[in-house]
């Protein structure tokens, strides 16, 4: 059946998360969970009859400034609407090829940045729609290419100092034999998860001790806290969830690039007696040294990945050997061919991934790309865990879903990312009526 894009829609979609200070860390102390968020619709075209199909994607900000990303996925209409319907491997690294390489728009990045991230919603949108007509979960529609087909999507420039094609292809068909056998544990037991929901700056010590016993009985055994904001305080918080946890959770802290290097490895040195199990975000993302000097220098493990740009900054933390744990994020870098880049980098070197997933949609997509890794490509979930958020997700039409603190593999067509049509209603900015109603109550106010 031949199909066409026929219209491209942009919304701003943001959500007062700030409210309850859902978010909160030692940088973003006030964020307002947010998607610029793209719908590409279908009808057949020649005569042909069918269902016509829609595409999701989005890029998560935490609120202003969400209407530039919006304008940014917009300049990208002309390269998909009046065009065939991606449907396989060679369409969707056409289409990925296009929008990152365009030499008048990389000239805002290069190849980073909110142009960057624009080209990531459209092309994850592509992702959708192809899962879609071919009546898969991504997940499972990426695992069932060959190797071959999975090399040709990936954009190789800048990376065959560390990763080749040819080596791509050996490790992708080292995993091939135990596909099948993988995908029915992953349908079976779900993928390992952990949860953030704990540990926001902004909740006090109660409600910090409060959520993470729940987490436990929930079927956690990893948490996260946020740190970053007062030593004093920090130490208190962490003595607090490792008492409240127990000795065998791991909990995991994140400080969301607030430290130059020397102020990582004093902290880090101070909370290392409460056995946190990684420092995620140390200092700045761009700082691939720094994240050496701060894994050298004190005695935890080092976590990034979240605010990493791009394939070759990922290369280039792995050269260093600066990261214990790669964390990918869906929407951050330019779609999922960049992302199977990244995971292939990771898999050349050893070093498992554990997603990046705190924000509105975050959860929902990113648990394909892992769920891949585990069947297609490192073929483990040894150390691997997926980040869980539990707020927001009611908000889409394919929730992620949490079982006994693992993801459940996804099982209807697509990415899991279209949105509830009156959330988007409800939440567009600034016309929504949630904005609306919060608009009236500050003026009310003053």
């Amino acid at each position: 059946m031949s199909q066409t894009v026929t219209d491209f829609e942009v919304h701003d979609i943001r959500f007062p998360t700030s409210e309850q200070l859902d978010g909160s860390d030692a940088m973003n102390p006030d964020p307002d969970y947010s998607a610029a968020y793209v719908v590409l619709s279908t009808v057949p075209v020649d005569g042909a009859h069918g269902t016509d199909i829609e595409g999701h994607g989005f890029c998560f900000t935490i609120g202003r400034g969400n209407e530039v990303m919006a304008a940014a996925i917009e300049a990208l209409r002309p390269y998909v609407v009046g065009r065939p319907v991606p449907r396989t491997a060679a369409d969707l690294a056409a289409l990925h090829r296009e929008l990152t390489h365009d030499s008048q728009l990389r000239w805002l990045g290069p190849e980073k940045g909110v142009m960057h991230m624009a080209a990531g919603a459209v092309v994850n949108a592509a992702w959708d729609l192809a899962a879609k007509q071919a009546g898969r979960p991504v997940w499972q529609f990426l695992a069932e290419m060959t190797p071959e087909e999975l090399v040709s999507l990936v954009d190789f420039r800048y990376l065959t100092d560390a990763l080749t094609p040819d080596e791509a292809l050996a490790i992708l068909r080292a995993a091939e034999p135990g596909r099948a056998e993988r995908a029915e544990r992953l349908r079976a037991e779900g993928y390992p998860a952990y949860t953030t929901s704990p540990g926001w700056l902004g909740y006090t010590d109660d409600k910090l001790v409060r959520l993470a016993k729940e987490a436990v009985v929930d079927g956690f055994t990893q948490i996260k806290l946020k740190v970053g904001g007062n030593l004093g305080d920090d130490v208190r918080r962490l003595a607090l969830a490792r008492e409240a946890v127990g000795p065998d959770v791991r909990i995991a802290v994140d400080a969301n690039q607030r430290w130059d290097v020397a102020d990582a490895v004093k902290w880090m040195t101070a909370l290392a007696p409460y056995d946190p199990h990684w420092i995620e975000e140390p200092t700045s993302p761009d700082d691939i040294l720094g994240h050496a000097a701060v894994r050298a220098g004190q005695p935890v493990k080092v976590a990034t990945g979240e605010h990493v740009a791009n394939r070759v900054v990922f290369k280039q933390l792995l050269q260093a050997g600066a990261v214990d744990f790669v964390q990918i994020d869906a929407a951050r870098v330019a779609g999922v061919n960049e992302n199977l880049a990244i995971l292939l980098l990771a898999a050349k070197y050893g070093v498992p991934v554990c997603p990046h997933a705190g924000g509105v949609g975050l959860c929902e997509l990113v648990q394909h790309l892992s769920m891949f890794d585990y069947v297609a490509v490192s073929g483990s979930w040894e150390n691997r865990v997926i980040e869980y958020v539990d707020h927001l997700h009611e908000h889409f039409a394919d929730p992620t879903v949490i079982e006994s603190g693992r993801y459940a593999a996804p099982s209807s067509p697509g990415f899991s990312a279209r949105m509830l049509p009156e959330s988007i209603a409800a939440h567009r900015y600034p016309e929504g009526p949630v904005w609306q109603a919060r608009r009236t109550t500050e003026e009310d106010d003053r």
